[in-house]
């Protein structure tokens, strides 16, 4: 079909004028004008805000009620419609950048890009090959999980509102992974495809995959890239490589990961009363796995809220290959050039002149894959680690929100 030619007058502005039209852009229309023609993402590439490939944080807002999502930039203290897609009937698992793997009613999955209208279909769920479980559709909002063995129990009643997941996308090349798994089922298996599949693969987790003990079920998981990072039921970290063609590589150490006892932080915490509490597995830009406790608590005087985050590392003096029980030691800082965002479970370079605070926890909740949906306990935050101060937005205290994510443009 022919471009109408008010669209054409649009995509031929000269580039002097289309820059200087799109650096007087808010965060929010600037993402929207990249998509309006070629000419107009080019040159939004060669614009000096935001920083050519970064972004700054926002957060997208998912109330309880159904008009949609909402996108949130802290760097104006104001909220976007999300006009571009309509987010209502889906539920947020996980996010990749301005990528959101969302889930309908029926379990059916896809990747949604917030700044556009693209979508993604995934393959459906009972599409699973190999391993020990089977999926299967029993009616239009339920599947039953098997196992495949001539002896199994009846199979456990699955909707969608059991399905969590985490995604990972590369936004040069459009390659992505996704991992999925249900809560009823969490310590059994997970699923996982990557682009160009059109079935999931298993990735057993209990004994019935023949998985040796300290690597069995999952307290928790990231992923980055290709690799799937598990902190086992065991407290060791278990290390997979996704990115091969006839399924994953366990590359795990050896090293245990044990937890570490808070009985400590009970003098901090006179006088209040704990209403949350999480340990989270997240890795550096480096590589490195680190285990972040928060901890959300109120005053018993004024009922005042608080929050407070300790990160820990494995000693480095227990790094020998032959040491399995090591030790965990408290991280006092990031570093001024990293951030972390909890949300997606892997720090990022600070940058102050995107927003990026440095040595900086960006919080929504405490568990980011089985947060409760009814009764949800959020803290929107940004926590300074070397200053322990909380930054919240008193502005979105007016929306009723059953889910918020940060995610990197």
């Amino acid at each position: 079909m022919e471009t109408p030619p008010d669209s054409r007058r649009w995509s031929e502005l000269p580039v002097d004028i289309l820059r200087s039209l799109l650096e007087r852009l808010c965060i929010v229309d600037f993402h929207r004008a990249k998509l309006v023609c070629s000419n107009w993402y080019l040159c939004s590439k060669q614009t000096l805000r935001p920083k050519v490939g970064r972004s700054p944080p926002l957060l997208l807002l998912s109330p309880d009620e159904e008009d949609g999502c909402r996108l949130y930039s802290p760097e104006e203290d104001r909220a976007y419609e999300t006009t571009s897609i309509d987010f209502s009937g889906y539920r947020i698992l996980g996010n990749s950048s301005k990528w959101f793997l969302v889930v309908d009613s029926r379990s059916d999955l896809y990747i949604i890009n917030v700044f556009s209208e693209e979508k993604i279909h995934l393959p459906p769920l009972e599409s699973m090959k190999g391993g020990y479980y089977k999926l299967e559709r029993v009616a239009d909002k339920e599947l039953k999980c098997k196992v495949i063995s001539e002896s199994y129990r009846s199979g456990v009643v699955l909707t969608a509102n059991d399905l969590r997941g985490l995604l990972w996308v590369d936004n040069k090349s459009g390659d992505y992974v996704v991992v999925w798994q249900y809560v009823e089922l969490g310590k059994q298996f997970l699923g996982y495809c990557k682009k160009g599949d059109d079935h999931y693969r298993e990735i057993p987790t209990a004994k019935l995959g023949d998985v040796r003990r300290e690597l069995r079920g999952q307290r928790d998981l990231v992923l980055k890239g290709y690799s799937l990072y598990i902190f086992t039921s065991y407290d060791y970290i278990r290390h997979l490589d996704l990115s091969g063609q006839d399924g994953f590589k366990d590359v795990s150490e050896t090293h245990r990961f044990p937890m570490w006892r808070d009985d400590y932080m009970n003098e901090e915490l006179l006088g209040m009363t704990t209403i949350s509490c999480r340990d989270t597995i997240v890795v550096t830009t480096s590589g490195e796995a680190l285990i972040v406790h928060s901890r959300g608590y109120e005053s018993n005087k004024n009922f005042e809220k608080h929050r407070l985050f300790r990160v820990y590392k494995r000693d480095s003096k227990d790094l020998d290959p032959d040491t399995r029980d090591t030790r965990l030691v408290q991280v006092d800082s990031l570093g001024d050039d990293e951030a972390l965002f909890l949300d997606m479970g892997f720090t990022v370079p600070a940058d102050h002149t995107l927003g990026i605070e440095p040595d900086s926890i960006y919080f929504t909740h405490d568990n980011r894959l089985r947060p409760d949906w009814r009764t949800p306990r959020f803290d929107i935050c940004v926590y300074n680690l070397a200053t322990k101060t909380t930054k919240r937005f008193p502005v979105l205290s007016k929306f009723n929100l059953k889910d918020a994510r940060w995610f990197l443009p």
